[in-house]
This record gives C-alpha cells, sequence and structure tokens, in this order.
C-alpha cells in the first residue's frame, strides 16, 4: 500500500485537484448547480475561503484558505465529494459500490499547501488557464466555469489575460495595449 504523506498547516493555504473516476466524464460541468450546492453545503458547515477555482468536465482545481487553528482539509473534501455523489446520484442512476458508497470520484485527491505569493499567484493562473490548455476554450474569459471571471470584475487581471490560442501572435509574447 502506498503511504501517502498530506502537510496539514492550520489555516494555511492549498491548491487541490479532485478528479471523477470517469475521465472521459462531463459530469462537473453538466451538472454545475449540484456541484456549487454540495461546495456551498460544505462551506457553511465547514468554513473555508474560495481563492480560486476552476471546473472542467471531469476534474476541478481550487485554491483555499482555512480558518486560523484549522487544518482538516480531508474533512472538507470528504464532505464535498459526498454531498455531490449524493446530489448526482438520482438524476445519474448511480448505484452504490460493495462499500455503499457512489463510485463517481477518484479515491484521492491532489493537495499542494501554497508556500508564499508567488507560488499563491502561480497556482491561481494554472487554474485559470487550464480550460485553454485543456483545449476546452482559445480564451481563458470564454471558460464560463472559472473564478476567473470574479478577477476581472476586481481588476486584479483583464479580461484579455491569457490571450487567444487561435489568433497569431503578432507581438511575439508582449502584451498588447
Amino acid at each position: 500500500m502506498v503511504l501517502y504523506r498530506r502537510n496539514f498547516v492550520p489555516g494555511g493555504t492549498y491548491f487541490f485537484t479532485a478528479t471523477l473516476d470517469d475521465r472521459r466524464s462531463s459530469l462537473l460541468v453538466d451538472h454545475i448547480r449540484l456541484l456549487r450546492r454540495a461546495l456551498r453545503t460544505t462551506r457553511s458547515e465547514r468554513p473555508f475561503a474560495l481563492d480560486a477555482a476552476v471546473v472542467l468536465p471531469e476534474h476541478l482545481h481550487v485554491l483555499v484558505t482555512l480558518p486560523p487553528g484549522d487544518a482538516d482539509y480531508s474533512g472538507r473534501w470528504r464532505r464535498f465529494k459526498s454531498l455531490f455523489s449524493r446530489f448526482a446520484a438520482p438524476a445519474l442512476s448511480m448505484k452504490r459500490n460493495h462499500r455503499g458508497e457512489f463510485a463517481l470520484w477518484q479515491k484521492r485527491f491532489w493537495e499542494h499547501t501554497i508556500r508564499d505569493e508567488a507560488d499563491f499567484e502561480r497556482h491561481a493562473d494554472y487554474i485559470h488557464y487550464n480550460p485553454v490548455k485543456h483545449g476546452l476554450v482559445s480564451r481563458v474569459v470564454d471558460w464560463p466555469h472559472s473564478s476567473f471571471h470574479h478577477y476581472v470584475r476586481l481588476d486584479i487581471l483583464p479580461a484579455d489575460w491569457g490571450g487567444d490560442v487561435g489568433a497569431p501572435d503578432l507581438a511575439f509574447g508582449e502584451r498588447r495595449d
């Protein structure tokens, strides 16, 4: 059995990736309302700040900050994944496995403890650019299930951040004004 090491920092900021068991699925975006409901319920029961997020068809990435003195992100993920599975089960006619669980998610999740502001910025950029990286859109602004739009509203990022992968790069990587 693989021994997993987790870094538990009370009040820490973390980057997470959670993936559906079926990597060909589009369940997360098809049922985005249920996913948001599961997230809202989890946050109301076990508070945390949602710093950045993107939901893709079969996986999601988030940056979260836990309250001071609290390092239980595993409990939050377990609750979130369980709630979404339960909310989605009736619509999908999902059956339970031999342990009574819905076999919807991969068993684990990827976690990275954010070390500093530069690390936070790199991971937020990764989150926001992810739909382009996966070929779902050619411009970051075109993906609806992303905190990128919140960052634009707050003037943290410009709406044209990330460029357009379909357009010729006549500025050779320099930002157009």
